[in-house]
């Protein structure tokens, strides 16, 4: 089937994201009103990407680019590659924190491409989307909320990533704590032991199921619904700072977890006005994202290229 290419411009925004949650591993996230705004376009040869905000000056800016990777992936689902591509990246999300930004540039690769396919949206629908980013991330617990928005609960079968989304209650207001150290998931990945005690197994799958509730009826139990066994603790030798202000907010009552793979904090409940933060973290008040990824027609305008704009520092 011959693929047509649609001219001119579409752009997306994508939202951060913030997985596991605590007890939810690879399974839980929640989106976040902090964005990237990207635009593209098919050229008529060679690929040219151009980064504002984080990661300029040292994201690749040709077909090793995130971005492209995910759009060569979709393109060749939907049956042809252009020429040429390119794109524009305002990246307000911070690089190798925990907050989602691969999965943004995923998604925002996916939905990028599919719509510069005159019938992409006939082609690949929105589960296939879905499938595809979780394929391409490896899990579907940032790409989901990234998509769906709000907060979710993703698994896998046989035929691919599913999610869900569901409605936060009104008391949750999601905090985060964003250091200057950078984090990588593989590594976090490799510190985990290829098995778990029964016990904390079954503890966390209990915590998870109450986070669940409480998040989207009960906020009043956030704090014992995140503790978790799974992850956090094994994590913590490599993240020393992470794991003290996870530790510190927890003994003020606060909600507070690891962002993903770290090294950011995520707090899901208000800390105290007067909390020892120190001067290594910069914490941002953020609020929850309820419609994830959007897409339109056009290049971005100039409030989406103002670096900071979509992103309220506190």
């Amino acid at each position: 089937m011959p693929t047509n290419f649609t001219a001119g411009p579409v752009r997306v925004r994508v939202p951060a994201t913030s997985a596991n949650l605590g007890p939810g591993f690879d399974a839980l996230g929640l989106a976040l009103g902090l964005y990237d705004d990207l635009a593209a376009e098919v050229a008529p040869a060679g690929v040219r990407v151009t980064v504002t905000g984080q990661g300029a000056g040292e994201l690749p800016d040709d077909d090793r680019h995130l971005v492209i990777r995910a759009m060569r992936a979709t393109f060749d689902v939907l049956g042809a590659q252009p020429d040429g591509l390119s794109v524009e990246c305002v990246n307000r999300i911070p690089q190798a924190r925990g907050l989602g930004s691969s999965s943004a540039a995923i998604v925002a690769g996916v939905l990028l491409a599919r719509a510069l396919v005159a019938d992409g949206e006939h082609r690949l629908d929105e589960p296939g989307v879905l499938g595809l980013a979780a394929e391409i991330e490896g899990h579907p617990d940032n790409v989901a909320p990234c998509l769906l928005g709000g907060f979710t609960l993703a698994w896998s079968e046989p035929t691919g990533a599913r999610a869900v989304s569901l409605p936060v209650a009104e008391g949750v207001r999601p905090t985060v704590f964003v250091p200057a150290e950078r984090g990588l998931t593989a590594t976090a990945r490799a510190a985990l032991p290829a098995t778990v005690p029964h016990a904390d197994a079954a503890f966390t799958a209990g915590r998870a199921a109450l986070l669940v509730h409480a998040l989207t009826a009960d906020p009043a139990l956030l704090l014992p619904a995140t503790v978790d066994r799974l992850h956090q603790d094994y994590r913590a030798a490599g993240m020393p700072g992470t794991s003290a202000l996870v530790s510190a907010l927890r003994a003020a009552g606060v909600a507070a977890v690891v962002s993903g793979a770290g090294p950011t904090v995520l707090a899901l409940s208000e800390p105290p006005a007067d909390f020892p933060l120190g001067t290594d973290w910069e914490f941002w008040k953020l609020p929850i994202d309820v419609s994830g990824a959007r897409v339109a027609r056009g290049r971005l305008g100039h409030a989406e290229r103002d670096p900071v704009a979509a992103g309220r520092k506190s």
